[in-house]
């Protein structure tokens, strides 16, 4: 389970579920099946995602597609999270300052 499906599973633990660990849904349970969430848990979750991870997420993204499980919701959040560098690559600055060092 990635990080981000674990914040969002300890939110539904902690929120929808009041506390039943028990109840917690795995990485694919589809909330929709199981019921898990209704429409306004669904707008709980949107907030927290948001919130938590500093996206925004548009109507049409509210969607099974996108919401349904933890790993959908993961995928989700990944996508729409910025890009981060790559720590280990080459630094582009450095390269235009050793050529204009002569």
């Amino acid at each position: 389970m990635s990080e981000i499906e674990h914040r969002v599973r300890q939110f539904i633990i902690d929120n929808l579920l009041f506390g039943d660990e028990a109840a917690a849904p795995a990485p694919e349970t589809s909330f929709l099946e199981t019921r898990l969430i209704d429409s306004t848990g669904v707008l709980e979750l949107v907030h927290f995602l948001e919130t938590e991870f500093s996206i925004s997420i548009a109507d049409h993204e509210l969607v099974p597609d996108n919401l349904d499980s933890l790993r959908k919701i993961g995928a989700l959040v990944t996508r729409k999270q910025p890009r981060r560098a790559d720590p280990l690559a080459p630094s582009r600055s450095g390269a235009g300052e050793e050529a204009g060092d002569g």
